[in-house]
């Protein structure tokens, strides 16, 4: 009956998984921002190249 009380009791396994979550949040968060960056910079590298295609054109 110790044994349950005691295996009820211990918490450790549960700061592992906190901070598993925790991580987790912040590799998404940080995929996110990548995706988002990488998203941008395209469009602005596709913007510009058609400037110059432009330009070149005239």
């Amino acid at each position: 009956m110790k044994f349950v009380q005691d295996f009820l009791k211990d918490e450790s396994g549960a700061t592992a998984i906190e901070y598993g979550l925790i991580a987790a949040l912040i590799a998404v968060a940080i995929i996110g921002g990548a995706s988002s960056l990488g998203n941008n910079v395209a469009g602005t590298f596709s913007k510009v190249s058609g400037e110059i295609a432009t330009a070149n054109a005239k």
